[in-house]
Formats: structure tokens, sequence, C-alpha cells
């Protein structure tokens, strides 16, 4: 009787953080960029699944955050823009 109800409470605590809308932190394994405290659920290709990761900082690799489940490679930090000052160069996080 005593292992069901610590299965049971372990159970609950486990699913509380969810009910709470509790996020996710870096590292974390996720399905949709929601979950994320950071806000991006960035696509592992070795490993298969997705992991919350920090947005892209200045002068970094970046995609705009799309209507999609994950990133292939996270969208900027808040305050700075998402672009290429060159087509043959890759999107970069510049200051607004």
């Amino acid at each position: 009787m005593a292992a069901a109800v610590a299965l049971l409470v372990a159970l609950l605590l486990s699913c509380w953080g969810r009910l709470l809308g509790r996020k996710k932190t870096n590292g974390d394994r996720c399905s949709h960029h929601s979950e994320c405290f950071s806000d991006c659920c960035l696509m592992d290709l070795n490993l298969g699944g997705a992991f919350c990761a920090a947005k892209a900082r200045k002068n970094m690799a970046c995609l705009p955050q799309t209507k999609g489940a994950t990133n292939i490679i996270c969208p900027c930090k808040m305050g700075l823009t998402c672009s290429s000052k060159d087509m043959m160069c890759p999107r970069r996080c510049h200051l607004i």
C-alpha cells in the first residue's frame, strides 16, 4: 500500500509542473518551442529528438522563429534581428 501511495505521489509531482505551466530549462527534452523557457526547442540531428537551447546572441547564426514545433537553428534573443547582409552568408543576429 505504501509503495502505491509513493508511486502516486511521484506521478502527481511530475505532472504538477506541467499543470502550473512551468517551462523547461536548457538541455531538457522538448517537443515544441513553447515548452522551453528560452522558447527554442532545437532538433538533435545526432541523437534524434529535441532539447531546449538558448536563443542566439549577437553575430551568431540564426533562423527566424517558425510556426513549427522545433528549430534547426535558434532564433535571436530579444532586441536582435535575424538577417543576412550578404546573399552568400548565412543569417546572423544583428542589433535592430
